[in-house]
């Protein structure tokens, strides 16, 4: 197993990145805006791809107010169902740092690079809606590549 690993810090306080990880209107406001509660403490993550819609369901396994957000992928990707994406909330030098990981990958196919960048463009958008109050979520996402 293989995963992706992010650390990237904000002048926000952890309770205000807890806020963006965990509410309708925070995730909209850095990942996706089309951000849905889908029940049972499924999140629903939707994107505008050329050849449709795409996206992924996360099961909430786990949240610790200001520290820890922890999610299951039971929908989406083949590469993704089954792994886990966990955001590790902690404070260090007037910073909430993110301790992001994606766990769980079987192998490191090529989808999974495209992943890593794109968490790194979304963590940043994080970043900035939690110290500006205005992130880049998709559909006004830095494009990488014909993948988006």
């Amino acid at each position: 197993m293989v995963d992706i690993l992010h650390r990237v810090g904000t002048t926000a306080s952890p309770e205000a990145v807890y806020t963006a990880l965990t509410t309708i209107d925070g995730l909209a406001g850095w990942w996706t805006e089309k951000t849905t509660e889908a029940g049972d403490d499924v999140i629903r993550f939707r994107f505008d791809r050329p050849q449709g819609e795409d996206g992924f369901d996360m099961s909430v396994l786990e949240t610790v107010p200001g520290k820890l957000v922890h999610w299951e992928v039971v929908a989406g990707p083949e590469e993704w169902v089954g792994t886990h994406v966990r955001f590790e909330l902690k404070q260090e030098d007037g910073y909430t740092v993110v301790l992001f990981r994606h766990e769980g990958w079987r192998e490191p196919v090529e989808f999974m690079y495209h992943c890593s960048t794109k968490w790194a463009t979304f963590l940043m958008s994080l970043k900035e809606l939690t110290e500006t109050g205005a992130g880049r979520p998709a559909p006004d996402d830095v494009r990488i590549s014909n993948w988006h």
